[in-house]
């Protein structure tokens, strides 16, 4: 049976992430790191919300798209530097993975309507990107939340998890609240909260 334009927008978005250099090791099994993180996205997504549309599933899966080729280390390491490199990753994004649904077919309406969610536009208004961000959020506070608290002192978590907590909804709140955290870190996540 030949695959619909979405599963072939899947499977192109996976090839370009398996594409990066940067590899993360999970119970011993070396993992392309975004391909990795494309996958913890759709997953969280639809666990998330079940009923999302193919749009939304599409930008989560895209979301960190060939991340690596615009290394952090390019702009200058403050606030400043690290919100310019950030939106200039949202666009690439947008960008890569505009392509990629053009090439298999999907209208300019639906494209735009995907780049517009990958950009993260008008979070606590759109539905759409909304739920990104939160997914977005969870999936940090699930896969990478601990590995990253044992790296910096309390206060810095603390501060990040507040910064992290004020982009969710109130829906995003209580699932992160599902997680299962250490004691330390779950500690952490319940002082950010108050």
């Amino acid at each position: 049976m030949k695959p619909t334009r979405f599963e072939t927008a899947i499977a192109l978005i996976d090839q370009k992430n398996a594409e990066d250099p940067n590899v993360y090791v999970v119970e011993t099994i070396n993992f392309s790191k975004e391909l990795l993180y494309s996958q913890r996205m759709s997953r969280k997504l639809l666990q998330f919300n079940p009923n999302a549309s193919k749009a939304l599933q599409l930008a989560a899966r895209a979301q960190h798209i060939c991340r690596w080729s615009i290394p952090r280390s390019e702009y200058p390491m403050d606030r400043v530097g690290y919100l310019k490199w950030r939106e200039q990753l949202k666009r690439m994004h947008a960008k890569v993975t505009s392509e990629i649904l053009e090439q298999v077919g999907y209208d300019e309406e639906f494209i735009k309507r995907v780049a517009f969610i990958i950009s993260k536009k008008q979070i606590k208004k759109n539905e759409e990107s909304q739920t990104l961000e939160d997914v977005i959020c969870l999936v940090f506070l699930d896969f990478y939340f601990e590995e990253f608290a044992a790296k910096h002192n309390d206060d810095k978590v603390i501060d990040i998890v507040k910064k992290t907590l004020v982009k969710m909804s109130e829906k995003g709140k209580q699932e992160a609240l599902k997680i299962k955290f250490s004691d330390k870190s779950l500690s952490l996540l319940k002082k950010a909260m108050m």
